[in-house]
């Protein structure tokens, strides 16, 4: 990204290297940028290493053993990485956890005003709130006293960004949101997350597999693979790049004719790494 851009960052991640239980180290040398109020989606196949990325973010590494040992994280300037994750929460980033995390037992509504829980404006400002996410959420006003649990995949992830929400975040980092679901579903989410981010001027950071929506929603996009990032640019610049269609679009060029090309496309893709 330009200079610009860098100093307009709401979050930059520079240079971090994560290790789990001491010895595993897991990612090596990870640096990106967030503007403020931009979309940035973390792509690369599972196993790359981008929920360690984010759990490194939020600060919810260190509930799995894991920890920064390099490097430094920035959120709106400051240094985060040596916080607690409900102190970040406070300072407006939150994370939106993988596999739609909600409290089975509880209703839509009561999983939504758990996101409030560190919010100390009043109850009225919390029930507009509620009511906003609702006209971002129809289907969720529908369901609000449902049992969570029992609630289908989309709806569970709807109420996972909810809640998110209602924490008033600057940002929130939301990992792997296609996961599970049908195409109709991811699109509306992803539609849903474009309505959040123009009309809050909430900033998104999306780790995601599903390669090809996540370009088309973002303005930028990093991709990861091995614990290093081996490629970034301007969303539209990687998906016209031959190696991200090749490996993350599953578009061959015209030109494959053997699986000796293959292997030769291949040893060049580690090459760029």
């Amino acid at each position: 990204m330009t200079g610009d851009t860098q100093r307009d960052a709401i979050l930059a991640v520079n240079n971090i290297e994560v290790i789990y239980d001491h010895v595993i180290l897991v990612l090596k040398g990870v640096s990106l940028v967030v503007p403020r109020g931009g979309i940035v989606a973390l792509l690369g196949a599972n196993g790359a290493g981008k929920t360690t990325t984010l759990k490194a973010i939020s600060n919810l590494l260190r509930a799995e053993r894991g920890e920064v040992t390099k490097g430094s994280i920035e959120f709106e300037g400051t240094r985060v990485d040596r916080l607690s994750a409900n102190e970040l929460v406070r300072r407006g980033c939150i994370q939106v956890m993988e596999g739609r995390h909600c409290f089975g037992h509880l209703s839509i509504e009561e999983n939504l005003l758990t996101g409030a829980f560190t919010r100390r404006d009043g109850r009225a400002a919390i029930a507009r709130d509620l009511e906003a996410i609702y006209d971002y959420f129809p289907r969720l006003k529908q369901r609000r006293g449902s049992m969570a649990g029992y609630t289908s995949g989309g709806e569970q992830q709807m109420c996972a960004i909810g809640r998110a929400m209602m924490s008033r975040p600057k940002m929130i980092l939301l990992d792997e949101p296609s996961m599970g679901l049908a195409p109709q579903i991811v699109e509306e989410i992803f539609e849903i997350v474009k309505s959040l981010n123009a009309k809050e001027g909430v900033s998104f950071l999306l780790a995601e597999q599903n390669t090809s929506i996540a370009l088309r929603y973002a303005s930028w996009g990093y991709i990861l693979e091995n614990g290093r990032v081996v490629l970034d640019g301007d969303a539209q610049q990687l998906r016209d790049n031959e190696d991200v269609k090749e490996f993350y679009l599953g578009i061959s060029g015209a030109e494959r004719k053997s699986f000796r090309d293959v292997k030769h496309y291949k040893r060049r893709k580690r090459w760029l790494a």
